[in-house]
């Protein structure tokens, strides 16, 4: 859905511990079918590195790497949550898990299945 207004949006991990926010006018959600997004059954949306912002946690993130070691995979080393990662083909954009935006509803927003598992 085209045109939606650029809106500020934070987020947490499911025990406080890390906090983020983002600015996005959220123009689709993503879903990959990687071993670890399946896994993982995140829906993403993709902003680029100025418009994410750590607000806390910074010590509780644990990182996840796989395959290339290019993509960086954080979750909160308290309650495992998967809040975001840095993205291999365009590390200075983050895909971030929709789930952890407070109060984020995604109705209308169209949602665009990507291909990680074919990628060499």
């Amino acid at each position: 859905m085209a045109g939606r207004a650029m809106q500020r949006q934070e987020g947490q991990c499911h025990c406080s511990a890390v906090r983020f926010a983002i600015t996005t006018d959220f123009p689709e959600l993503t879903t990959c079918d990687c071993s670890i997004c399946t896994k993982k059954n995140a829906l993403m949306v993709k902003v680029h590195e100025s418009d994410f912002e750590l607000l806390q946690g910074e010590e509780s993130l644990s990182e996840y790497q796989f395959h290339t070691m290019t993509a960086r995979h954080f979750f909160c080393s308290t309650c495992g949550i998967y809040p975001f990662h840095r993205k291999r083909v365009t590390p200075n954009f983050v895909g971030i898990n929709v789930w952890c935006l407070d109060g984020f509803d995604p109705t209308g927003i169209p949602v665009r299945a990507t291909i990680g598992k074919e990628m060499d």
